[in-house]
């Protein structure tokens, strides 16, 4: 049967992507936060995954107020990268896997998740910069990509809990699938970080490492963690971190945490990364 094996979480700030794409990591600003995803790099690479599933947040490329989707499962054979205003990230169009895709949106649904099947969608800095930090800069994705959006832009974002049970239901789903398949999954977004008004620039490490303890030894109190909580403590953008949940949900309980990376400042946001294993 197909298996989620591990998950990973790590933030997509945008600039990230630009200091890989204007091969500015080894710079003394950025040098840091990349030498915090040196192991993870070569773990991915050892564990050889045969899909990612990635759970990130669209900035308003594929999806705009017009169309607010709390949770979009991307089923398209490929996806090309969005164009942000700047030109499209220089990365190789992002491959999918459609069986697994459909598979996953008749199950969840089936369990009461009321998923949007996407067919045609552009991916942008949500989901590459995850993928450029895992991956690096190959000519092509070392394996197929299953994009689940979710909506943390416009009010009312999905709670912590229910990501962190949609995770679960993506695990069920996965495990019905009668085909070999290793799957790893990313929660992508966070950490703490506000972009306007009178707490631009917020960062809040206190909160930002309490969460990673939570998430690694508690998750079920990180999932229960309130709207106005993240707002108070996080910031604004700090919502992004229920993302985290899902692929939290996916794992086991005692999931062994393998790496943990955490630096600031990146642009004007806090970066936290974590990698857990499933035991078995």
């Amino acid at each position: 049967m197909a298996e989620i094996i591990a998950g990973a979480a790590m933030s997509h700030v945008p600039a990230i992507g630009v200091a890989i794409d204007q091969g500015n990591t080894g710079d003394d600003y950025w040098k840091p936060l990349f030498d915090g995803f040196e192991k993870s790099r070569q773990w991915i690479a050892d564990l050889k995954p045969d899909v990612v599933i990635v759970v990130y947040n669209d900035h308003a490329t594929a999806f705009s107020l017009e169309l607010i989707p709390t949770f979009a499962l991307g089923c398209a054979a490929e996806y090309q990268i969005a164009d942000e205003g700047w030109g499209a990230r220089p990365v190789p169009a992002v491959k999918g896997q459609p069986e697994l895709a459909w598979h996953i949106a008749q199950s969840v649904i089936l369990d009461e998740f009321d998923l949007t099947i996407v067919n045609d969608m552009e991916v942008d800095h949500g989901l590459t910069v995850p993928l450029s930090l895992m991956f690096g800069q190959p000519d092509a994705w070392p394996c197929p990509v299953v994009p689940l959006c979710v909506n943390v832009v416009q009010y009312p974002p999905p709670t912590g809990n229910r990501c962190y049970n949609l995770g679960k239901a993506i695990r069920k789903a996965v495990q019905s699938l009668d085909k070999d398949l290793r799957v790893v999954i990313f929660g992508t977004g966070g950490m703490s970080h506000q972009l306007q008004a009178e707490r631009a620039g917020l960062i809040n490490a206190e909160f930002d490492n309490q969460f990673l303890d939570d998430l690694a030894n508690n998750p079920k109190k990180a999932a229960a963690i309130p709207h106005v909580e993240y707002l108070r403590e996080a910031g604004s953008e700090g919502i992004e971190l229920v993302m985290w949940h899902v692929m939290r949900g996916a794992l086991d309980d005692d999931a062994v945490e393998i790496h943990r990376h955490y630096h600031v400042p990146a642009s004007n946001t806090a970066v936290g990364h974590i990698i857990f294993e499933n035991k078995r």
